[in-house]
Parts: structure tokens; sequence; C-alpha cells
């Protein structure tokens, strides 16, 4: 499969997962709003969250994958070698579960002590908040144990090239958070939000089942053994630690920010700067987290292989191609982001408020789109070679410089300046990620690239400023019905599109033969 073949099939099933996430965004602004019920669900839910993109994502896509693609080998179109691949997993999984069950155990326990450290008991001090947010955090923390397992399985498939499991499994999650709200939802916003947390624990089990189902049909089913410290566990636990904090950078600044906003800033903050994020998620889950994931075993093989040109130029086409699409999206997200908000969210509890203060945290983050997107692109360049801990060097002083931009903007700017320092860190990390590869020579800018960006560049500009004069009179039908909310929606997204890639075309920003060429290849 290629590269972009590979990020296409998980960009497309992450794009489903984003947009059944917006399904159960909108059904949340709806019976939860943005307060008391809203701040204590996304705080607890924020959570697990994290863990799961330190640990369970973050670490294993860093340190596992790598690892397992170098114990497997292909010949005549079909897989080979998973005996050794099947061996380390085993190993790995007989360490995890036990470390797995007494972490969330401790941290159940010590829910309450861990919430009030989070939010400093919240800005308005509220005790039946606080308490309400210790009591969700217990019901969703099982999803970590769960999610982790999952990760495991998941690195396994995606080394054998079977992304598409691994991929949907995040479906299931908003396919049962959706139904917690539809048919289980309480009289009041505190019953619905109890239902939502035991909904996420839920949902984690069904994604684990199903990730064992995958793994059967692959014939790679790890058994549980019992635990040896063997030189593979040894190496594996050597670089998860920083392959964590490496790849979770992003989300330890949005933990941070959370943190922030929950001890400093009015209620309904946490849920403004929550909804932002989550609609400046849609193109990062399916252009770099897609990318991402395709190309680390991708450049692990090349390089096992002894071939790091090749690795490189795969690089570049990944940069490229996700610049293509996360470019646009930067722009359109930037410029629009008042009837994009809108024409989703404000209804029911959601008010006009709450509508403003969601949408310029959108524009505030997503000047950091294309940065939060190269980050997943740039970071495989490290961990394909065995190294996580220069990454995690990179993503310390990311998580600093953002702690500094939170403490210094929010007093002139709110949550608005929270979001900005968000987009500042991700561009610091891009930088400092992209000064090592190249001065370590694992990494050049080819010709095809240099030539493309600015192209890209100008494209985006130029329908950022048809979207700019479009916004104005699109914003009535976006307090209409579902009908004019859709007409709004899709002449916003459709300009933006015909504006973008007619211009890309015109300026030779991309090649049409030459993207169907990398799609088709294997």
């Amino acid at each position: 499969m290629s590269l972009i073949r590979a990020a296409a099939t998980v960009g497309g099933f992450t794009l489903i997962s984003r947009f059944a996430g917006f399904a159960r965004d909108l059904l949340m602004a709806r019976f939860l709003g943005a307060g008391f019920a809203s701040d204590a669900f996304l705080v607890a839910f924020r959570l697990p969250n994290l863990f799961r993109s330190l640990f369970a994502e973050g670490a294993f896509a860093a340190a596992f994958v790598p690892m397992v693609s170098a114990r497997l080998g292909r010949k005549d179109g079909g897989i080979a070698g998973t005996g050794p691949a099947l061996d380390f997993t085993e190993q790995a999984l007989a360490f995890l579960v036990p470390i797995l069950l007494v972490f969330s155990t401790l941290f159940m326990l010590a829910a309450g002590p861990i919430v009030m450290v989070m939010t400093g008991g919240f800005e308005d001090g509220s005790p039946a908040k606080l308490a309400l947010t210790t009591d969700l955090t217990r019901l969703t923390f099982p999803y970590l144990l769960l999610i982790s397992l999952v990760a495991l399985l998941g690195g396994v498939l995606n080394a054998l090239g079977r992304f598409w499991v691994n991929a949907s499994a995040p479906i299931l999650l908003n396919i049962v958070m959706i139904s917690a709200l539809l048919f289980f939802r309480g009289e009041t916003p505190v019953d619905t939000a109890r239902a939502l947390a035991v909904g996420v624990s839920v949902a984690g089990m069904l994604q684990l089942l199903w990730l064992g189902w995958g793994c059967h049909r692959a014939g790679v089913l790890p058994r549980l053994r019992w635990p040896r410290l063997t030189p593979e566990i040894r190496t594996l636990l050597r670089r998860i630690g920083p392959a964590a904090l490496g790849a979770g950078a992003t989300q330890i600044n949005l933990l941070v920010s959370t943190m922030i906003a929950a001890r400093l800033l009015p209620q309904g903050s946490v849920s403004y700067l929550y909804y932002a994020d989550r609609l400046n998620q849609l193109p990062l889950g399916m252009i770099g987290v897609g990318m991402g994931v395709a190309l680390l075993p991708t450049m692990s093989r090349l390089l096992g292989a002894g071939n790091p040109d090749a690795a490189i130029h795969q690089q570049n086409r990944a940069i490229e191609f996700v610049l293509l699409l996360a470019l646009p999206a930067a722009f359109a997200l930037t410029v629009a982001a008042e009837p994009i908000i809108s024409a989703l969210l404000q209804q029911g509890a959601f008010t006009q408020a709450d509508t403003i203060g969601a949408y310029t945290a959108l524009q505030a983050f997503s000047l950091g789109l294309p940065a939060y997107v190269l980050i997943k692109v740039l970071t495989p360049g490290f961990h394909a070679r065995g190294d996580t801990r220069t990454p995690m060097r990179i993503a310390l002083v990311a998580i600093a410089a953002n702690l500094v931009g939170n403490l210094t903007l929010i007093w002139p700017f709110g949550h608005v300046g929270i979001a900005l320092a968000t987009a500042f860190s991700a561009w610091l990390n891009v930088v400092l990620l992209w000064w090592f590869l190249r001065k370590r020579g694992d990494f050049r800018i080819d010709a095809g690239l240099a030539r493309a960006v600015p192209r890209m560049g100008l494209a985006g500009v130029l329908m950022a400023f048809v979207l700019a004069i479009a916004a104005g009179p699109l914003m009535p039908l976006t307090q209409g019905g579902l009908f004019e909310r859709g007409l709004a929606l899709g002449l916003l997204i459709g300009g933006g599109v015909i504006v973008y890639f007619g211009a890309g075309l015109a300026l030779g920003a991309y090649r049409p033969r030459q993207l169907i060429a990398s799609f088709r290849r294997g």
C-alpha cells in the first residue's frame, strides 16, 4: 500500500469519527450547554484523553510500532515474520496489564486530590462542581486501561499494514456517547453528564473487543503471559517515557490550558476551549494523524532496509501532502470561524454569547493548525530511528513556552490568549524538530517541497479573501433551521474548496496526475 493511500485510509476513518464526534458535540451543546455540568464533564473527560494520548497512542505509536515493524518482513505481497512480532507483542502485553491495573486503581482512589490540583477548585470555588468532576473522573478513568490495550493491538495491526481496523475504533466511542445522550440522558444536565461518563468506559470495552477481533482475523491475537524483563522489553521501557512526552506535547498543552482556564477564567471558558479545539481537531485528525500513523512503519521499514534517502523522500512527500490540505483548513477556520460555530453549535443551551467565546478561541487555535499537523509528520523522523529522547526534550521546551504564554496572554485576551499560546508553542515545536533533523542529516527539504509550499500559501490567501467577503452575508442563514444552516456551511466549504484547488492548479501548487500516481503506487 502506498504511503498516501495508507494515510487516506486512516484519515478517511478518522474523518468519519470526527463527524460522529461533531454530532456528539452538537448534542452535548444542546443538552449540557457551556456551564456547570459541561465544565465538570469536560475536565473529567480530558484526564483519560490525556493519558491515552501520552501512553496509549503516543508512547506505543512511537516506541512499540517501530520495534514491531523491525520484526516483520514482506515477500510475494504477503506478510512474513509475524511469529517474532507476536512474541514481542505478548511480552509487551504481559508488562502493560499489571502496570495499568495498579495505575488506574491508584488514580481512581486519589481522584479528588488530583482534580483539585488540576482545577484549583474552579474559578467560582464551587464545592458541588468539584465533587461532580471527581465523581465523573472515577467513571471515565477505566477508559485508560481499556484504550491502552486497544493501542497495543492497534500497533500490531498498523505494523502489518492493516490500518483500517484501528482507525475505525474511535467511531465506537462517538456512537456510544451519542447513544447515551439520546437514550440515557437524565432530566438534568448533571444526570446527563453522568450518563456520558459511563458511556466513555463502555465504549472502551467495545473498542477492545473490536481490536481483538481484528487481531484474531490477522492471526496475531496475543496471549497473556507472566511478565519477564527481556532485553526487548528493557529497550521498549527506555523508549516509552520519552516517547509519551514527545508525542503528547499538544495534549499536555491542552491540559495545562484547561487547568489554567478552570482556575482563572469565568465559567464556560473550559467549554469554549473544548468546542474550539474539537473543530480544530477535525482537519488535524483527518490529515496529520492519518499521515503520522502511516509514515512511521513506512520509514521504519525503509531505514531497516538501509535506504535512508527513500525515507527522507517519503517524509518530504508526506509534508507536501498534509500541507496541501492543512493550509486551506487553517485559513478557512480563521476567517470563517464565526459562521461555522454559529451554524454548528448555536441552539438550545448554547447561546450567542457562547458562540462568541468559542469562535474567537477557534480563530486562535487555527493559527497553529499547520504546526499541529507538521509535528505529526516530523516526529516519525526521530521515532523510526529509535530516538524518542530528542522529541521529548523539544516537547518540554514547547510545554514550558505554552505555560509562559498562557500566564502572559490570559490577562489581556482571556481564554483566547490560552489558545494563542497553544498555537505559538506548536510552531516552536515544529521549528526545533526540523532544526535537529536537518542538523543530523536526517531530513532535507527537496526541490518539490520547496516549489509547492509557497504556491499552496498563495492559493490559501486567495481562498481566505473570498471566504472573508462571503462570511458576513451568510451569517443570517446560520441562525435559521437545519436546511439554512446546512446551506450556509455548504456554500462556505464548497466555495472555499473550489477557489483553493482552482487557484492551486493554476499556480502549479499540485499536479493531479502526480497525486493519483502517489495514491496508487505501492
